[in-house]
């Protein structure tokens, strides 16, 4: 993931100390119910697309500008999915984030899927039933956009 500009601003002044960020995933099904994936430059796995809101976008308008930004597809949003806090990750520069996470779930309107950015090595559709090694966190947000409604809250372990 590219650092955005706003970001790095704020890293000149806050060194690595930890900064709550807000992201969103989109989970993109097409017309025949399969999942949009892109194989990722920094790790070369596969994932969901997601990104960071840029100061004053729309979480909704984020979705859609990073499905489009990364994959060349173009979307609208259906609904949220999940809001959720991540888990606090540092990165191998020294950076700690948080992102409070919005996954949408997302339909496909056109263009052709292709990696379009340097963020990804290539993009493609996959059947939910025939998905490439994914990571926890994409997994759990495709079988959530999978269900027919969203976790608005996810109760920590701690308080159920």
């Amino acid at each position: 993931m590219t650092t955005p500009d706003f970001i790095r601003r704020i890293r000149a002044a806050a060194g690595h100390q930890l900064l709550l960020l807000p992201g969103v995933t989109a989970i993109v099904f097409d017309d025949l119910g399969r999942v949009l994936l892109g194989r990722r430059s920094d790790t070369g796995q596969w994932a969901v697309v997601g990104g960071i809101a840029e100061p004053g976008e729309q979480p909704a308008e984020t979705a859609v500008r990073e499905v489009y930004e990364e994959t060349a597809v173009r979307c609208v949003v259906e609904r949220v999915v999940l809001v959720q806090m991540t888990e606090p990750m540092t990165y191998p520069n020294g950076d700690i984030c948080q992102f409070q996470d919005i996954t949408f779930r997302c339909r496909a309107t056109g263009g052709e899927a292709r990696a379009n950015d340097h963020e990804s090595l290539e993009v493609a559709w996959f059947a939910v039933d025939a998905l490439p090694p994914l990571d926890p966190f994409g997994l759990d947000r495709i079988h959530r956009a999978l269900r027919d409604e969203p976790t608005w809250f996810e109760a920590p372990a701690a308080l159920t």
